[in-house]
């Protein structure tokens, strides 16, 4: 495996290459990673995972400065799961002067994570699109944790015709459900055993809407109003212990619109602080047809 840290020298050993796949990374990798690494190795010929923090992305008072980095450990675990180059350029490599240039996402970027983290998925875009241009890779994969990040990046591939097959990863979680975060690091004990809680709160949400058994007369229709009721349930249970919930929402899987009558394939999504460390997750899940009167 190659640690490459400048964009010539990577052309140059990408250059014949036909069939690249991009993993890209701020880090601190864990299992997820290296899920994506192990699924890459099976859609291309040479897996490239990038590493690099990316400023544009953190707004103010968020955690830039102290974001974890562990490059050492984590060319290591690179090597472990068959990644080929290791891209971990510095700053000055992907921002050689001030950046002027944006990807502008979709009005998508402004409700849920958009809302609470203003200019967050334009920085996202933003430092995608130039990974892309560097590495121009056949396929690119995501990990599906950051479900709207997903939704809006696979957005902008389609809106600028980019020449890119997404690939989203499925999340992968600890055994006591909590999804596997570089942030989950910031968790001291007795929070980390509390953190399972926000994956449980989104399985009932779910539970209360699969479990719903509306008349023959009754359409889809009670599917919203179910939900605000059941998400508003869950962040009253996690702010009885001790978090502050950003949001908690059930969606439309393909554009996260709130649902309407007929829309069954959702995703509920939430963001809550805990202590110092704010955490995400979500669901996907398919209700069951309703008979319609």
């Amino acid at each position: 495996m190659e640690v490459i840290d400048n964009v010539r020298a990577l052309r140059h050993r990408l250059a014949g290459e036909r069939a690249v796949g991009l993993v890209p990374t701020m880090g601190s990798l864990h299992e997820g990673h290296l899920s994506l690494v192990r699924e890459a190795r099976a859609e291309s010929s040479c897996v490239v995972a990038s590493i690099f923090v990316n400023r544009l992305q953190f707004g103010p008072g968020e955690d830039f400065d102290r974001y974890p980095r562990s490059l050492d450990n984590d060319v290591r675990l690179l090597a472990g799961a068959g990644c080929q180059v290791v891209f971990a350029p510095g700053e000055q490599e992907l921002y050689p002067r001030p950046q002027q240039v944006f990807v502008e996402p979709s009005p998508l970027q402004q409700i849920l994570e958009g809302a609470v983290r203003p200019g967050h998925f334009r920085g996202v875009c933003t430092v995608v699109m130039k990974l892309f241009q560097m590495v121009q890779p056949q396929v690119a994969l995501f990990g599906k944790k950051d479900y709207q990040q997903w939704r809006i990046l696979c957005e902008m591939v389609e809106g600028l015709a980019l020449p890119v097959r997404m690939v989203g990863g499925e999340t992968i979680r600890a055994a006591d459900g909590l999804a596997l975060s570089s942030r989950n690091a910031y968790l001291d004990a007795s929070q980390r055993a509390e953190a399972p809680r926000l994956h449980q709160q989104l399985q009932a949400v779910v539970a209360s809407l699969q479990a719903m058994a509306p008349p023959a007369d009754q359409s889809l229709a009670s599917v919203a109003q179910q939900a605000e009721h059941a998400c508003a349930d869950g962040a009253a249970v996690l702010r009885s212990r001790g978090w502050e919930p950003d949001y908690l929402s059930v969606r439309r899987q393909q554009d996260l619109a709130l649902p309407t009558p007929g829309d069954r394939h959702l995703v509920v999504l939430a963001a809550a602080r805990l202590g110092t460390t704010r955490l995400i997750d979500n669901v996907e899940f398919t209700l069951p047809e309703f008979p319609h009167g």
